[in-house]
């Protein structure tokens, strides 16, 4: 007789399953080979279908018209906060900006004097910038999100591109706009404690099981007597960093260029005020989750060749 076994139940590639303790996840951004600013700070307004024309070249759809489930994101404007001046890998110096929003004394203490300006900083080996969104602007709420995003290209690049922006409004359609594939970083929808069958997959017992049927057999041997983290058990489900990699690009503009707004406007979300983008699938988290853009990681040919023609939200 063939001896019974499976595969074990659960992936083993995310540990410890917990909750995250801030929403807007690091990015190690020395492996995002791109110039300019590296990513951008989204808010997920919710789901939709849309209307493309298929053009990609020896597809089995080509010049038809298909409907698409696409994901909808709001993006306000970026403003720098700091600069941050690096070597070996550690922060030797920092720049503040003096025209900052008002709204960042709920989240930062600023100093009420400060003197200090980027000529002054001689030595450094890399330099990245601390951004806050001016999520006012959207309306869904006041306090701003914050994160540190890296900068491509040459350091005299990275240099004047914070000079160019320092104090003035960052827009997604100057960075982002020759982009075809976007990663979206991001937590997804927290569902709270949770049993192993549906944490982990593993099948219902039979109905005669002792000790419980929605539960794993064995929690592991008597001696060693210690319960391993590979044993399935309930706990936390939902709220963790995730990335949606490659997500192919639709459409993107300003909503008073082209207003893609509901009458009734959008469910738990409203209606978006300032630029918005619209990917191809779905996107981790409920509406209103913020969300970090960045340039693709490792973009697929396969990917990269879709061209759709947008045609409108259904």
């Amino acid at each position: 007789m063939a001896k019974k076994s499976q595969p074990r139940a659960g992936s083993l590639q995310y540990w410890p399953r917990k909750r995250i303790y801030r929403f807007l996840p690091s990015v190690n951004w020395k492996v995002i080979d791109a110039k300019g600013l590296k990513g951008f700070i989204a808010y997920k307004v919710g789901m939709a279908t849309s209307l493309v024309k298929d053009s990609t070249s020896n597809s089995l759809t080509k010049d038809k018209k298909m409907f698409l489930p696409v994901s909808i994101l709001e993006i306000p404007p970026m403003k720098i906060i700091s600069v941050r001046f690096y070597k070996n890998n550690q922060v030797v110096n920092e720049v503040l900006s003096l025209n900052l929003s008002k709204e960042l004394k709920h989240v930062l203490k600023m100093p009420k004097t400060y003197s200090k300006k980027i000529e002054d900083i001689k030595d450094y080996e890399d330099l990245k910038i601390i951004v806050y969104s001016e999520v006012e602007k959207t309306g869904i709420k006041k306090t701003p999100d914050l994160t540190e995003i890296g900068l491509g290209g040459t350091l005299e690049e990275k240099l004047a591109f914070v000079k160019e922006k320092l104090g003035k409004e960052i827009l997604f359609s100057d960075i982002f706009k020759d982009v075809k594939l976007v990663d979206v970083r991001g937590l997804t929808k927290g569902r709270g404690l949770a049993g192993p069958m549906k944490r982990f997959g593993i099948k219902r017992r039979q109905h005669k099981s002792e000790k419980g049927v929605r539960r794993p057999g064995t929690l592991g041997p008597w001696h060693p007597n210690h319960v391993v983290f590979r044993v399935p058990m309930s706990g936390q489900l939902g709220l963790f960093t995730r990335v949606t990699y490659n997500s192919k690009i639709l459409s993107s503009g300003k909503i008073q260029a082209s207003d893609i707004n509901k009458k009734e406007g959008w469910m738990h979300y409203g209606k978006i005020k300032t630029e918005y983008l619209i990917v191809k699938g779905s996107i981790q988290g409920p509406a209103k989750r913020q969300l970090l853009l960045t340039q693709p990681l490792r973009p697929t040919k396969s990917q990269e060749k879709l061209n759709y023609e947008f045609l409108g939200l259904k």
